[in-house]
């Protein structure tokens, strides 16, 4: 009789973080295999878009790379990675290229950072690469900034439990001189790019955003007492932030919850979503609105946001009251956006929620479901 060997410990995540393609990611990523490969660690590559790079490409010579899946879609062939053979050969590290992929209809999961989690479940170290402007706490900022809507995000909370981020650094005058050269996309896509993502501006405010994103990975693996916080003042029993998101059926709950989650993670706070229904069963809302609430109910519990349905005709009050029993210190909200009544109705509940919670932050978020146009 064998004794069965232990469960394995968790792998760790390392995250290379950029904030455009052509900083470098992939190159560092398997700079990184290449050194531990030397070191006699077993790697092997999982997944690695080369993007004809030949520079890139040369980096993953005399590494193992293990084939890709196929999968069939609408008539078309497509190449995953394959998460299972990995298990089965089981490397020490694993190399998985673009983290918040979506993965062709018919795969076994919808994204690859649920693959990279059942790699790390089953006690492989992943070393990955992203972007910043794949997060879905900022999707709303950087539709702003860009005009573009990232269609593929992962929850902030993936990043977050990563073991190491590392910025990996470009100006954005040098990063354009690449694109001119042809280095980042052949000249076709580098047109498109110049009329997207890659405008001067718009990449400074990206790297702006990825440089504090690498900062806050780093204070929130600080213990508490090395983290940065304010000097503490005799007497003073600070509550510890806890946030509370009101939303409803309508397109702006989305940009609250995302809004809700970014600040929760920065003021490492708990962090609830609410709807209060005026009627038992939601008989206050047609069909349809109970969709919309029901998807966005799933949006914060994949965002790690608890939720709760509240009943009482009293919205304000309903709200207020629950947030004083639960040591909410912060309420947001947003201001109904639609003409007439509601209109009038929703300035109204917002004013008194700022009435009843004097004891409160009220937090009126912007609806920025529609993309502001220059005059």
């Amino acid at each position: 009789m064998t004794a069965t060997d232990p469960s394995p410990s968790r792998g760790r995540l390392k995250v290379f973080l950029g904030y455009a393609a052509g900083v470098g990611k992939t190159f560092q990523m398997l700079s990184e295999a290449q050194q531990l490969e030397r070191q006699g660690v077993d790697v092997a590559i999982g997944y690695f878009e080369p993007h004809s790079r030949p520079d890139t490409i040369a980096l993953a010579e005399g590494l193992e790379t293990i084939p890709r899946r196929t999968v069939e879609y609408r008539g078309a062939r497509f190449e995953e990675m394959d998460t299972e053979a990995i298990l089965r050969r089981h490397p020490q590290v694993a190399v998985v290229d673009e983290l918040p992929h979506t993965n062709v209809p018919g795969s076994p999961t919808l994204k690859r950072w649920e693959d990279v989690h059942a790699l790390l479940d089953a006690g492989i170290d992943v070393i990955t690469t992203m972007n910043v402007q794949h997060l879905e706490s900022l999707n709303d900022q950087i539709w702003q900034s860009t005009g573009v809507r990232v269609r593929e995000t992962i929850p902030d909370w993936v990043l977050k439990q990563a073991d190491e981020v590392v910025m990996v650094d470009l100006t954005p005058r040098a990063l354009l001189n690449r694109l001119a050269r042809g280095v980042v996309y052949p000249p076709e896509r580098a047109k498109a790019a110049l009329d997207n993502f890659f405008k001067e501006s718009t990449l400074v405010a990206l790297r702006e955003l990825a440089m504090r994103q690498a900062a806050y990975a780093v204070e929130s693996r600080l213990p508490e007492d090395e983290a940065a916080q304010p000097p503490p003042v005799e007497g003073d029993a600070r509550p510890q932030e806890r946030l509370l998101l009101l939303i409803g059926p309508e397109p702006a709950s989305a940009a609250l919850i995302r809004r809700g989650r970014h600040m929760a993670d920065h003021l490492r706070a708990e962090c609830l979503a609410v709807y209060v229904s005026r009627a038992p069963g939601f008989r206050d809302l047609t069909p349809e609105e109970q969709e919309h609430l029901e998807r966005h109910f799933n949006f914060a519990r994949g965002l790690l946001i608890e939720t709760r349905v509240l009943e009482g005709s009293n919205v304000a009050q309903t709200v207020v009251d629950f947030a004083r029993l639960h040591g909410v210190t912060q309420i947001f909200v947003t201001r109904e956006k639609t003409g007439g009544l509601r209109a009038w109705f929703g300035q109204a509940l917002v004013q008194q929620i700022v009435n009843y919670a004097r004891d409160m932050q009220v937090t009126v978020v912007a609806d920025r479901s529609i993309r502001p146009t220059a005059s």
